[in-house]
Parts: C-alpha cells; sequence; structure tokens
C-alpha cells in the first residue's frame, strides 16, 4: 500500500491510501468522539474509486455531526 500522493486526490482530516490493487483506504487522522463511535460510525473505510471513498468518509463525517448533536440535545 501507498500513500495517495496526488493533489486532487486528499481528503482533509483523513489519510488516504491506495493498495496495491488499486483500492482506496481512508482513515480519519484523530479520533471521533466516542459517542460517535457508539452510534457506529467508522474511522477507516474503503471503495474502489476515489470518488466512492470520498462519498464514504463524507457519510460517516455526517454520521458523527449527527450523532454528537443528538447527545447535546438529549
Amino acid at each position: 500500500m501507498e500513500n495517495a500522493r496526488s493533489a486532487n486526490q486528499a481528503i482533509p482530516g483523513w489519510r488516504l491510501i491506495v493498495s496495491d490493487t488499486g483500492r482506496y483506504w481512508a482513515i480519519r487522522n484523530r479520533a471521533f468522539p466516542r459517542t460517535a463511535l457508539r452510534a457506529g460510525v467508522e474511522p477507516a473505510v474503503d471503495a474502489d474509486t476515489f470518488e466512492e471513498v470520498q462519498a464514504a468518509v463524507a457519510e460517516q463525517e455526517e454520521k458523527a455531526r449527527d450523532a454528537v448533536a443528538k447527545e447535546v440535545t438529549a
């Protein structure tokens, strides 16, 4: 595996890796809050393309925001 080096293939706050087979992995640089993790948010995602891994990251970030917001309003 190697780090994705192209400037257009970066996801702020996440480390992007491309496997030898071309699969994309993104691993969050900082841990999600415990509330988000208990809600099932994943700090690492993978996909076949950069666009798919980018969408998976966006989904996890949204889930984390929602989980934290629910805890604050509870």
